[in-house]
């Protein structure tokens, strides 16, 4: 009698494995791509919103902060500085840990819109912060960039793990890594549409340099100049809405979480174009649950790889943002604050930020698109975190070189060399691993919580460096911050950073040319519980 119920069960497995490697083996087709743009265009929104702020926070502190007589335009106070420019983290990490485990119990096309909407409406809301006072100005905006970032964090692991559950195994790689790859293009829109909009203002309503008329040199017209920009956001996750709303569920969890069959295999005819025959219905589950005994023996130390190297990975990428000023200063693409006025520092900062993301964050992401399915995730994780060490310790071990003038070129080099091993690198793969190698019912939970660590790292990496790196002598540190260890121990402590990185990627499994179910050893749980119980 077990043996026969075994035998029905195995029967069962059998057909939803043949079902489910109708995916694996598809030919690359339009809904793949159709895919990659619906989810693409949410992380495209996603680093649009969280990278702008870096563009208009000098813009608020000259708005808000003027101090009459100073010689310097007024500058956010470094407590405000962190609560603008972090709270929307903060509110990525927790979007993460709810929105992963919600789309595990819900399904992810239910919970995907939430997350949109959220993104759309908190986007309109940070621009309208109310008042004029900076005290209510800046507590409305960090209220509303919590919630950005909250609906920004469910993004993460329910983009990565639609993208995923549709792919096959041959190209799955490339895909997911794409949809990561239009982070890219949303910092890039962030400086173009500064750029257009500050240019436009500066047009209308000229003004002269701080120097020469410190009030005059803020027009009245820039307080709407960063609430323009800010509400941008709200547009391209506006535009997508209708199509993620007509994505049909993802036929993996269909089958393997919600246990309906006949839908799964309904979704793949419409996706696959394809006239597919039911299947039979499999109403069991599995028994273990997540941080269980047995999920910790299959899966323990993949979650602590896959979370550690994200983790390590955001300290050294967000702190990188750090010599930005030293680079920008150095060229003269910044000049001293006096010299300009607050839509000339606002446009020249968003051309500086153009120019790196064309130069160094946009070609690091495509290169992993096109490699990673042919040398594998873990060798471009490994290749990222070495080059990144290397880079960081050129730049530390001689860092007074290559701050003189006469190295500028030298020194743009190396910045830009780190951020594209950064990119073509852990920052691409510790988004891409996570949603291959887990059990389809905790996938977007651990993608969730992978994603948790890594903004804990980027918090770490934007504030705790921020003080960490402050020159070691007092009198040298900008204004508002204690003395720190100096930019130069601060490298050195990144790349050492980089090297345990590089050994923790040695805790997780190679996916490449593999099925999820391969990976997440699906229905060898499955085989072990029911032999158990014959």
């Amino acid at each position: 009698m077990g043996r026969d119920i075994q035998a029905s069960i195995m029967e069962v497995k059998d057909q939803q494995n043949e079902v489910l490697s109708m995916l694996d083996t598809a030919k690359t087709q339009l809904y793949h791509l159709k895919a990659v743009v619906i989810s693409g265009m949410g992380f495209f929104t996603d680093s649009y919103d969280l990278f702008c702020i870096s563009l208009v926070t000098k813009l608020l502190g000259r708005i808000y902060y003027h101090v009459p007589g100073s010689s310097k335009p007024g500058s956010l106070p470094p407590s405000v500085a962190c609560a603008v420019n972090g709270v929307a983290l903060c509110g990525t990490l927790a979007g993460q840990l709810f929105f992963g485990w919600l789309g595990d119990k819900l399904g992810r096309k239910r919970v995907y819109g939430l997350t949109l909407i959220l993104m759309v409406g908190c986007s309109i809301c940070s621009g309208l912060s109310f008042s004029n006072s900076p005290t209510t100005v800046m507590a409305t905006l960090c209220f509303f960039r919590f919630w950005l970032g909250f609906g920004i964090g469910g993004d993460y692991p329910l983009s990565a793990t639609i993208m995923a559950e549709y792919s096959n195994k041959k190209n799955r790689g490339a895909f997911i890594a794409s949809v990561f790859a239009m982070q890219g293009f949303g910092i890039l829109a962030g400086g173009l549409v500064t750029l257009v909009i500050s240019s436009i203002f500066r047009v209308l309503y000229h003004a002269e340099p701080y120097s020469v008329d410190p009030l005059g040199s803020t027009v009245p017209q820039a307080d709407y100049v960063w609430r323009i920009i800010l509400m941008f956001g709200a547009v391209p996750a506006a535009l997508t809405f209708y199509s993620r709303m007509k994505m049909p569920e993802t036929p993996r969890y269909t089958a393997l979480v919600a246990k309906d069959q006949s839908k799964a295999c309904q979704d793949m005819a419409k996706v696959l174009n394809l006239e597919i025959k039911e299947q039979s219905q499999d109403n069991k589950s599995s028994s273990f649950g997540l941080f269980s005994k047995e999920f910790l023996r299959r899966h323990g130390k993949h979650l602590l790889g896959t979370a550690m190297c994200w983790l390590l990975l955001d300290i050294a990428y967000y702190s990188q943002n750090l010599f930005q000023k030293d680079i920008f200063s150095a060229v003269g693409w910044l000049p001293s604050a006096s010299s300009m006025s607050a839509l000339d520092e606002l446009f020249r900062i968003a051309r500086a930020q153009t120019l790196i993301a064309l130069c160094g964050t946009i070609p690091g992401y495509w290169v992993t698109v096109v490699l990673i399915d042919r040398i594998g995730r873990l060798a471009v994780q490994l290749i990222g975190f070495f080059f990144m060490t290397v880079f960081m310790l050129a730049l530390a071990a001689p860092y007074h070189h290559w701050i003189r003038p006469e190295n500028n070129i030298g020194f743009i080099v190396m910045y830009a060399l780190t951020f594209f091993f950064a990119n073509f690198g852990p920052n691409a793969t510790t988004f891409v691993v996570p949603v291959e190698i887990f059990p389809a019912r905790f996938r977007s939970t651990c993608h969730g919580i992978s994603a948790a660590a890594g903004k804990l790292g980027a918090i770490i990496g934007a504030f705790g460096f921020l003080y960490a790196a402050q020159n070691q002598d007092p009198a040298k540190a900008d204004p508002g911050y204690p003395a720190g260890i100096g930019m130069q121990n601060a490298l050195y402590v990144l790349a050492a950073i980089n090297v345990i990185g590089f050994f923790f990627t040695f805790l997780v499994p190679e996916s490449k040319g593999k099925s999820l179910e391969e990976m997440s050893r699906e229905n060898e749980v499955e085989v072990e519980e029911q032999s158990s119980m014959v």
